[in-house]
């Protein structure tokens, strides 16, 4: 098996910086850890419900980076995805905890951007 593609926070940060970037980003961590705030532009979709958005994922030319708090649960969110054929997914490495470490923006306010 392949392994699964990841992005680190800085690589992330520059792609949003380009106009034309095509990435989606997909928070999966639980209604209450969004509550604490989420990386600015995501939308959120529990972990439990991806096999329910299959169709969403495969029918799309967009680039989705998928995170959670530490990379962890990304990662196998990531890699369930390439088992069902879905390629065009990447791992944040580190997750949300890297993004903050790094000082980048959170936003305190989601405003539940459910996928």
């Amino acid at each position: 098996m392949l392994p699964i593609k990841e992005i680190n926070v800085t690589d992330l940060s520059d792609k949003f910086e380009q106009s034309d970037s095509k990435i989606e980003l997909i928070d999966i961590r639980t209604p209450a850890e969004v509550s604490r705030g989420v990386i600015p532009r995501a939308k959120t979709l529990p972990m439990h419900l991806i096999p329910l958005k299959l169709d969403y994922f495969s029918a799309s030319d967009k680039e989705f980076v998928i995170y959670c708090r530490t990379g962890s649960r990304s990662a196998q969110a990531c890699m369930f995805l390439n088992q069902q054929g879905i390629n065009n997914v990447a791992n944040l490495r580190g997750g949300i905890m890297s993004w903050a470490q790094q000082g980048l923006n959170i936003d305190q306010t989601p405003e539940g951007n459910l996928l």
